[in-house]
């Protein structure tokens, strides 16, 4: 469903032919809002607004702008009332999960301040569990274009100056608000996506999960399950999740998986435990929905002996150690490896999968990541850490042995 403005109501997406101008806004609380029958959406359910604005001044305000269709969740996305609970459940299933691709690489018109209402700014205002910048559901609501301020007014904090050439305002809260503005503009890989949810909020724990399948490119839709658990959530979503993605949890992550699966966190795990900062490089985690299994087919060190890793540095910083192999003539070859984090990884003989390499046009990326792990029956791989190489003549000279080397397909448990 979308908006049409011109004949002010609420019509199939199809009709709009070209992709609407959708509407982001932070929700305010439950005492300040109203719940408003409408025949815009045909009076199909109540259209939840701030008390102190209406659906005329958003509509003028968009028509303004020279929009003629937009979306607005609120009247395109069914909300909660006694009428059709059956119905919006079903929709949501569907609904939910898809809404980030309304918002994806489209200019979008933010209201930071609540729905209609003009840009305001106090003390408290970023810190407010009901803050734009907070809400879970806004993740994925940021755009790739140029966003339009709603309720923007000439004497409102976006006209604000800097102070000076480093982004200070003449308030620390002007600086901070320009701050969180500016950050959206940053790229967003799986590993800062998870920590910027770590410190959302929203109304249903679930939401948390679901507002991830934009940002980590799935290559299906989890169905949405607004009673469901959050880790079961985070495992549909990981399962559909892109295989490079996939392959990131895998690679860099350095911890086990303490749920069923210990080669990828859990949800408590990403929320919680220190992430890697995220790095270009390439591999693929492939997964199969008929048996749930998970597998790497590539290069592997089958017997690999890991030295001068088995304790964390008191000072937090990065740790070096050496791999030992033999080759094909029983020689033993000694490399420099490296871990950015700081768990323990026993001296002992592992099984060791490799990322791929570079592609040419990553040309920066010189670094090689390892999955550290055990050999389990019929091929199978149970994780214990991660490890790079980034020192490409090592790399190199790695490669150029015979027989250390060997393709394979492991399956993670």
């Amino acid at each position: 469903r979308v908006w049409d403005l011109y004949s002010n109501r609420v019509v199939p997406y199809w009709i709009a032919g070209n992709f609407p101008m959708p509407i982001s806004h932070a929700w305010v609380d439950e005492e300040d809002r109203e719940d408003v029958w409408t025949p815009i959406n045909g009076e199909e359910w109540p259209v939840p607004i701030p008390k102190d604005t209406n659906l005329d001044l958003i509509r003028i305000e968009m028509l303004n702008l020279g929009v003629e269709y937009t979306w607005l969740d609120v009247l395109c996305l069914r909300q909660k009332g006694e009428q059709r609970k059956d119905l919006r459940a079903e929709e949501w299933k569907l609904d939910v999960p898809t809404i980030g691709y309304i918002y994806q690489d489209i200019q979008v018109v933010v209201y930071l301040s609540g729905l209609g209402r003009p840009l305001s700014l106090k003390e408290g205002d970023l810190d407010s569990d009901r803050c734009w910048f907070r809400r879970a559901w806004t993740v994925q609501e940021v755009g790739r274009s140029r966003r339009i301020i709603g309720g923007d007014t000439p004497d409102g904090p976006m006209h604000a100056e800097p102070v000076d050439d480093n982004g200070n305002y003449k308030t620390d809260l002007l600086t901070r608000f320009h701050r969180r503005l500016k950050s959206l503009h940053t790229n967003r890989d799986i590993f800062s996506v998870l920590t910027a949810m770590r410190y959302r909020v929203s109304t249903n724990p679930v939401d948390r999960v679901a507002r991830l399948a934009l940002p980590m490119y799935p290559r299906a839709i989890p169905a949405y399950y607004e009673s469901g658990s959050l880790e079961d959530a985070w495992t549909a979503l990981v399962n559909t999740t892109h295989k490079y993605d996939r392959a990131l949890l895998l690679f860099q992550y350095p911890g086990v998986g303490l749920g069923c699966k210990k080669w990828r966190p859990t949800w408590d795990q990403v929320m919680t435990e220190p992430l890697p900062a995220f790095v270009s490089y390439f591999g693929e985690v492939q997964h199969a929905d008929e048996t749930d299994e998970d597998w790497v087919d590539g290069l592997c060190i089958e017997k690999g002996l890991l030295q001068g890793l088995d304790v964390g540095s008191a000072e937090g910083v990065d740790r070096c150690g050496q791999l030992e192999v033999k080759d094909a003539d029983g020689t033993l070859h000694t490399f420099k490896i490296c871990v950015t984090h700081q768990i323990p990884i026993p001296e002992d003989m592992y099984v060791l999968l490799r990322s791929q390499d570079p592609k040419p046009f990553y040309e920066e990326t010189k670094q090689i990541y390892w999955a550290v792990g055990r050999q389990m029956p019929d091929q199978r791989f149970k994780k214990v850490s991660v490890f790079m190489m980034d020192d490409w003549k090592e790399v190199m000279r790695l490669n150029d042995l015979q027989g250390i080397m060997v393709g394979s397909c492991n399956v993670l448990v």
